[in-house]
């Protein structure tokens, strides 16, 4: 069964980082999911989709993926852009200031 290692991105919820540092092995679904009839949730009998292994490096994903006999296909993370607004929210409360904050 194929699997693709990669590094999550940050969720668009949070400006925070979590779960952004380890790499991931999943397994890609093997069959479609079906809607069961009678509670009408979405279902699958394949359970290695449900399979997401963590780890510290890439090389560690793919040396895990060679000594199990997993196909592994990486996909490598996308640069993060440059225009980061810099301050935030504190900037608002600074003493610094250049000018007096008013509403």
């Amino acid at each position: 069964m194929p699997a693709r290692i990669y590094k999550p991105a940050k969720t668009a919820m949070s400006s925070g980082t979590a779960k952004t540092k380890s790499w991931v092995l999943e397994y890609v679904a093997g069959s479609a999911r079906e809607i069961d009839p009678l509670m009408g949730w979405t279902s699958s009998r394949d359970t290695q989709a449900q399979v997401r292994l963590r780890f510290p490096t890439k090389e560690a994903a793919l040396e895990y993926a060679e000594e199990h006999g997993i196909d592994a296909v990486v996909t490598e993370p996308h640069a993060r852009k440059a225009n980061i607004r810099a301050g935030g929210y504190g900037e608002n409360f600074a003493t610094n200031r250049r000018r007096p904050w008013t509403h």
